[in-house]
């Protein structure tokens, strides 16, 4: 089954929520919805499934426009952020509740839940009630009740969001062995650019009801089309600077410049937005292409085995993620090294006119 969203906008009240989203999936395709929050997720996952009509376009599903079809004459599951089960019924019953209120038969009924039980880890859990069981174990038992009916088309809102790092992880494995046997469409929203790249498939980059970019998640990440796309696809956002191509050099200020290497050197002289994202930058200079840029620390941010450390001078505000603890006082003076072959460049209008050359440049 494929899906096709024409020319979509949502407006409720006067406010668009969704503004001219021309989107199509691919049959058996595993989607990300990547942005933050209200940049439009629920609502363009909602109009995907029925439980919201588009003010203006079309919603084809296999060729047909299902644009005023109602969610209960579409072969669509979703899953929620909160484990919604029902709380008198026991997980068998749950994840079997679509199939008898489609009338399945009782032999059916009994195989898919089984069947199903068992891909997510929960078999053993059937004749356990909801409250019975940890929060990764409920969020299992409304995954499968979405799963069991063998939907054409599977919605994800931001599903893990409840629950530990570890159990995360998990999921996220599990998911794309999950769908590498299905023939459905998925879609799977997140706040989280991390997420979108362990998952893969593809990613669709929303902000403030707009598609930004689409395409495969690898691709969207090495090769954003413009700053915003760049910004929600990089944790934390990638560093801009504002520089200037003059002569054989781009200067940030007159104690930040850099010689022009052969791929920037095929710009025009005047002013760029320079991006270079976190874990690009070092403590050390990497390669003989690394200017060294001397900063102060505002705050060296421990989380687990890494550190973002928030930087600046006179100039810009940046943020270093660098592997392991490292501890520094506030205010002190240090030197990062900024690797000049890894930038990206982009125009006074935020498009991007430069990719590096290592991820094959434009």
């Amino acid at each position: 089954m494929s899906l096709i969203l024409e020319n979509i906008d949502h407006v409720v009240n006067g406010a668009t929520h969704i503004e001219g989203i021309d989107l199509e999936l691919a049959p058996g395709s595993f989607n990300v919805l990547l942005g933050r929050t209200l940049a439009g997720k629920t609502t363009l996952m909602r109009l995907m499934a029925g439980l919201e009509q588009p003010t203006r376009g079309r919603v084809l599903m296999n060729g047909e426009d299902v644009t005023g079809v109602s969610v209960r004459k579409r072969n669509v599951s979703m899953v929620y952020q909160q484990f919604i089960n029902y709380p008198a019924l026991t997980v068998y019953d749950n994840i079997a509740s679509p199939l008898k209120l489609a009338k399945y038969d009782r032999s059916e009924i009994d195989r898919r839940v089984r069947e199903t039980a068992e891909m997510l880890h929960i078999e053993a859990m059937l004749d356990r009630m909801p409250l019975e069981l940890s929060g990764g174990q409920q969020q299992r038992t409304a995954m499968g009740r979405a799963l069991v009916k063998d939907a054409d088309l599977v919605l994800f809102d931001e599903p893990l969001v409840n629950l530990d790092y570890k159990l995360r992880e998990e999921f996220r494995e599990e998911l794309r062995e999950l769908f590498k046997a299905r023939n459905c469409i998925a879609v799977y929203a997140t706040t989280e650019p991390n997420e979108a790249l362990a998952l893969g498939g593809n990613t669709a980059v929303l902000h403030e009801g707009r598609l930004l970019q689409y395409g495969r998640t690898d691709d969207v990440y090495h090769r954003p089309r413009g700053i915003l796309s760049a910004e929600m696809f990089s944790e934390p956002p990638i560093n801009m600077i504002k520089g200037i191509i003059s002569g054989k050099e781009i200067t940030f200020d007159k104690n930040a410049r850099f010689p022009l290497n052969d791929d920037l050197g095929t710009l025009a002289p005047g002013e760029y937005h320079f991006g270079v994202r976190p874990s690009h930058i070092t403590l050390k200079p990497d390669t003989e292409h690394d200017m060294e840029v001397k900063v102060k620390v505002e705050l060296a941010e421990i989380s687990g085995s890494e550190t973002f450390l928030h930087v600046h001078n006179d100039l810009f505000d940046m943020v270093v993620h660098l592997a392991g603890v490292h501890n520094f006082d506030f205010d002190e003076s240090i030197s990062i090294y900024f690797p000049t072959h890894k930038v990206y460049a982009f125009d006074k209008q935020g498009a991007v006119v430069h990719i590096p050359s290592h991820l094959g440049g434009l």
